[in-house]
């Protein structure tokens, strides 16, 4: 029977025998760049940005990617067409790629190759099918973002333990609800490991500014969508007061595309259901890629 395969080190494996060796500085010090993309139809989506933003941040820590950009193209599109049909007919792939430092002995040398990893599975489409309707609970927490003078917003790596303890801190209020953070000075910056925009008839869709924010592909194709819906946009520093006193609250991330919120620290958002610009916006990407995005979540949602 085939398997699916993943990339490490420059060769191809089952997927089942990827390893990590315990001194990777990946591991231990959590400096794992590291970018997660998906598939419509089992083809690849805005491939090209996502690694304009992992070179950037191997920029930043400083770290080689032991293949080139275009050989690492080359990887991502053959490890797609290996594991896409594998899977159920009609499901989609997520695809990580992450950059190690490379072992502990390596790790603060100027200019070092890292260690290269490329894997896949299904999209988890249980995470997310049911907030299409149900909306996704938000809640704010004492746990504050990152400052931009210790994180650079631009560096996506897998270090998110403020993320790990803003939902640990959420969910003992409710199960259900997911964390937004806020900077030191008490504005909006964005939910665990997603992008935040609200919507208001009188301001248009308004987002934290995005200097402050990790770059997201998703945030960054809403606001094409929605320039392509005539809804207008900006960025600007929002409180929680303008989160709560929104129409809709929207969150954005690789997999689920966008979905909708319905509550905020405990209060319904509006009349708490998703509202008619998500449903522009979701039924426009829908159409860009040629798939029922949320038909789709629901019927795997079960596997």
């Amino acid at each position: 029977m085939a398997q699916p395969i993943a990339y490490w080190e420059g060769k191809w494996k089952p997927h089942s025998e990827l390893t990590i060796p315990l001194n990777d500085a990946g591991f231990v010090l959590g400096t794992t760049v590291a970018e997660q993309l998906r598939t419509f139809n089992g083809k690849i989506f805005r491939l090209e940005k996502h690694l304009d933003r992992l070179w950037q941040s191997l920029e930043i820590v400083d770290v080689q990617s032991p293949e080139s950009r275009e050989a690492l193209t080359d990887v991502v599109h053959q490890i797609v067409e290996h594991n896409h049909p594998l899977l159920p007919s009609g499901a989609d792939l997520g695809v990580t790629i992450f950059i190690t430092p490379g072992s502990m002995g390596q790790a603060y040398q100027p200019h070092k190759t890292g260690r290269l990893a490329v894997h896949t599975q299904m999209v988890a489409f249980d995470s997310f099918a049911h907030l299409y309707e149900a909306g996704q609970a938000l809640y704010v927490p004492q746990t504050r973002q990152v400052p931009v003078e210790c994180w650079p917003r631009e560096l996506k790596v897998r270090s998110r333990v403020h993320y790990y303890l803003a939902d640990l801190e959420a969910k003992k209020v409710d199960p259900q609800a997911r964390a937004v953070l806020l900077d030191q000075e008490g504005y909006v910056m964005e939910a665990t490991t997603a992008n935040i925009a609200k919507y208001h008839p009188d301001t248009g869709l308004e987002l934290p500014p995005e200097e402050l924010v990790l770059p997201g592909i998703s945030i960054a194709t809403l606001c094409e969508l929605a320039d392509s819906l005539a809804i207008p946009y900006r960025h600007r520093q929002l409180t929680p007061e303008d989160f709560r006193t929104a129409d809709e609250v929207l969150l954005t991330s690789t997999s689920p595309c966008v979905v909708p919120c319905n509550q905020w620290n405990g209060k319904p958002i509006s009349v708490g259901k998703p509202g008619p610009v998500f449903k522009r916006l979701i039924a426009a990407w829908e159409e860009m890629v040629g798939l029922d995005i949320r038909q789709q979540a629901m019927r795997f949602a079960a596997h």
